[in-house]
């Protein structure tokens, strides 16, 4: 029995409640939606040309009921309700109409990838060069049945399209953090942002090293192309795997969204297991990165240093802003794969069966096993696995700078994170690994398969890849590709798989095609913008695809069974028969079909003929006779009649099923012999194509440059280097020039508003010093003739006064 519930209008909160009336909904198949089926796709195929080279995914599901789509004509988000299983099992149906989501604010970029956050409140639209978060439940108002919601712009300053220095390569949501995403960037640096606190500024930096500036070969060796977070396993819950373009994988750890939130036991086993492996070494390094892997434990959560934590064990625990002063983290890497015995240690980072440059990179947690898989651009996929435990490492010496408010709490993290690859060791197959635990050397990598998609060729551009993995069956892993979708099934694992360590028990993957965009073998492929998959609590599973054309495709994948690939014994051959009496079904019992029981009949008398048929030995003899003939033929007769009535209703619907088949076999037939024409005239063409390349073959042959040598192994191996590294050095040459005249334009500009602002304010300051040079003139010349004036007035006085004086005195002596 299924239950489902519609969340579409009702709702708790009363932010999320429509503000517009009630509309009749119907339920209609996804596949059939209006959203899906009103347009006709000309302007999305028209658009998405112009930006090929840029995958994109505008479907994002919020692991319940909702499903949203990116419109990019409309510029708007179309919330979907939908429910699975409804009304078969096997069935995905959705609410018509949708809702209409628009952001408050002018979106001036194209949107290339839209994701939701764990609580499904906040959706991230990520372009090239501009990122945005709209906020699904904080809308303003309503518009025209529009909601309008909530958008805001994230690191305006940092990435701007109008300078376009800095491309946005991947924006992924952390799985521990509602509010924090990451970013990675053309300019080797990666981002982690914080919602809940600024929305301008990053919340930590890490700018990535892989090499030591001087010493780098080329340049897909310094250019980041993807990037994933770790799962919930040890310290993968605080990596950051980065992916270069020449293949190589580097590790950051720990990186801890400040205030997420995490369990106390992953918590304390990782304390236990630095206090155990670490502390206990023998070896002063595992001593020292133990001590420090400790202390930073302690600081960030500080439960873990508290004994009343121990005894109260608490659910779940939140991450303080903690930061060591003297030590930055290091970029671990580039991972290597575990050599064989006699194998090229010089191949230990880069598959040799790989073609092109790295495009896109998936971490993927089964079980105990940590999956690494790399998506090359010639349509290779490098599936490995982590053959040991992440530790963190940190730099000593190079201190990282913090960024702090009133109450010294750090608001911010910048760190320059360097490569320390020079002194990993290479490490064997047969060699053990307990030497590498707390040293500061990362895992080593075991090399699980290499798969070829076996995509179109195309000598223009290459191949773009993108990688989901299953939320229902993390075993297998969904490859979107140019030619459609397919579908890698993982069958061996290193540490879940039960094997017995021989090669003959390693499963390679299998792999199916789940999608094909192919029409024709002239027409070119029709690129999908959306993909995402669906899975409920009963083993359900669905695929949903978006095309360019805006057609969405509905697929149920098969869950059950996918494990266990058949297996095919061919040294003991199966017999016709055997095969027939395997494929008929046990409809009747085998006893009936051996027949009545063979009773032993009794010792008849000699004088049998003899005895009367009234006599009392007579009827003795004949009642004996009659029980032995019911007891072996008419129960037996009763039991087939009750067998052949039960099993009549099931004959005859075997005989309706062969009948069925026998139609269908039928209806191919005729089909095949209605194709057979056409296919002799496709061969006929295919037989004059031959012969007309046979002859172009020989022409070719009589050229001169026919007869040259075949490339040596060192000319293959530089032929292929340059053929890996394609494209890569002119772009990082132009995101070089682009940065340089970034940040000319920026310095020019600041010095010329300097010095219009010297020039604004140079000439008022003279003018006041003058004004102020003459007041003072003035004011100087004033108490010059007040001073001058005094003094006559004071002469005056004194003659004055001598003159009385006299005439006293003339006065006295008269």
């Amino acid at each position: 029995m299924r239950f489902s519930f519609d969340l579409t209008e009702s709702n708790g909160d009363d932010s999320r409640r429509s503000l517009t009336p009630k509309e009749q909904v119907e339920w209609v198949p996804l596949q059939n939606h209006p959203v899906f089926t009103s347009a006709d796709g000309s302007g999305a195929t028209a658009k998405s040309s112009t930006s090929a080279l840029a995958p994109k995914n505008l479907l994002a599901w919020d692991g319940a009921s909702r499903l949203y789509y990116w419109d990019s004509d409309k510029q708007c988000l179309h919330r979907i309700s939908i429910r699975l299983g409804e009304p078969e099992p096997t069935s995905v149906v959705a609410a018509s109409p949708s809702k209409v989501l628009q952001a408050d604010v002018e979106l001036d970029f194209e949107v290339n990838t839209i994701s939701i956050n764990r609580n499904g409140s906040a959706l991230l639209l990520a372009g090239s060069d501009k990122l945005c978060v709209m906020y699904l439940y904080g809308r303003s108002s309503t518009k025209d049945n529009t909601i309008i919601c909530r958008t805001v712009l994230v690191g305006s300053q940092i990435y701007s399209s109008d300078s376009s220095a800095i491309r946005i390569l991947q924006a992924s949501w952390h799985p521990c953090s509602d509010t924090h995403f990451g970013v990675l960037s053309s300019d080797s640096v990666f981002r982690l942002f914080d919602l809940s606190s600024d929305v301008m500024q990053p919340e930590q930096e890490y700018y990535l090293q892989p090499v030591e500036p001087g010493r780098s070969r080329s340049a897909a060796s310094i250019c980041p192309v993807d990037f994933s977070f770790g799962g919930d396993h040890l310290w993968d819950r605080f990596s950051v795997f980065v992916l270069f373009s020449d293949g190589s994988v580097y590790i950051l750890c720990p990186v801890v969204p400040f205030g997420s939130v995490y369990k106390w036991e992953s918590i304390l086993e990782m304390y236990s297991d630095a206090h155990t492996f670490g502390l206990k070494s023998a070896n002063m390094a595992a001593v020292s990165n133990s001590n420090m892997a400790i202390s930073w434990l302690e600081a960030t959560f500080p439960e873990l240093a508290q004994e009343e934590a121990h005894g109260e064990n608490p659910s779940t625990i939140k991450a303080h802003s903690h930061a060591l002063f003297d030590a930055s983290l290091a970029l671990q890497g580039p991972l290597h794969k575990v050599c064989r015995s006699g194998e090229d240690e010089a191949l230990a980072v880069r598959g040799a069966e790989c073609e092109g440059r790295a495009v896109s990179f998936l971490y993927n947690l089964v079980s105990k096993d940590s999956i690494l898989v790399t998506a090359w651009s010639g349509g290779q996929l490098q599936i490995d696995a982590l053959a040991d435990e992440i530790q963190p490492v940190w730099t000593t010496g190079s201190a990282p700078r913090l960024r702090v408010d009133s109450h010294d709490h750090i608001q911010g993290v910048a760190m320059i994170c360097e490569s320390i690859s020079d002194e990993l060791p290479i490490v064997k197959l047969d060699q053990p690994l307990d030497h590498t635990v707390w040293l500061g050397h990362p895992p080593p990598l075991l090399r699980l398969a290499i798969v070829d998609l076996a995509l179109p060729r195309k000598m223009e551009s290459s191949s773009l890849i993108t990688m989901f993995a299953d939320p229902l069956m993390p075993e297998r892993i969904y490859a979107l590709h140019e030619g459609g979708v397919d579908s890698v099934v993982l069958h061996f694992l290193p540490f879940t798989s039960q094997t017995s360590g021989k090669d003959d028990t390693i499963k390679t993957p299998s792999v199916h095609p789940v999608l094909s965009t192919c029409q024709g073998e002239t027409s070119s492929p029709s690129p999908l913008v959306g993909f995402v998959s669906l899975s409920d609590s009963f083993g359900y599973s669905w695929v949903v695809v978006v095309t360019s054309a805006k057609e969405c495709v509905v697929l149920e994948m098969k869950t059950w069974n996918l494990l266990l690939p058949i297996q095919v014994d061919q040294e003991k051959p199966v017999s016709l028969e055997e095969q027939k009496e395997k494929d008929t079904p046990d409809l009747i019992s085998k006893e009936l079909l051996a027949g009545p029981k063979s009773v032993l009949a009794p010792q008849a008398s000699p004088n049998l003929r003899s005895i009367a048929a009234d006599s009392i030995e007579g009827r003795s003899a004949l009642h004996q006779y009659f029980k032995l003939f019911h007891e072996n033929y008419v129960e037996y007769a009763h039991k087939v009649y009750f067998e052949l009535k039960h099993h009549g209703p099931q004959l005859k619907r075997i005989i309706d099923d062969q009948n069925a088949r026998l139609d269908d076999a039928q209806q191919k037939i005729s089909k095949v012999e209605a194709k057979q024409s056409m296919l002799d005239e496709r061969i006929d063409r295919a037989v004059d194509l031959h012969n007309s390349l046979e002859q172009r073959l020989q022409h070719l042959r009589s050229l001169p440059g026919a007869h040259k040598k075949p490339l040596s192994r060192a000319e293959q191996q530089f032929k292929s280097e340059l053929d890996q590294f394609t494209g890569v050095e002119l772009d990082a040459m132009q995101s070089s020039i682009d940065t340089l005249r970034a940040r000319l334009r920026r310095y020019t500009q600041s010095s010329k508003d300097k010095l219009a602002n010297q020039r604004r304010k140079m000439p008022g300051r003279n003018h006041g010093q003058d004004a102020q040079i003459s007041q003072l003139k003035l004011s100087l010349a004033k108490l010059s003739l007040v001073n001058s004036e005094s003094s006559k007035k004071v002469k005056l006085l004194e003659s004055a006064l001598k003159s009385k004086e006299s005439s006293t005195n003339r006065a006295i002596s008269s």
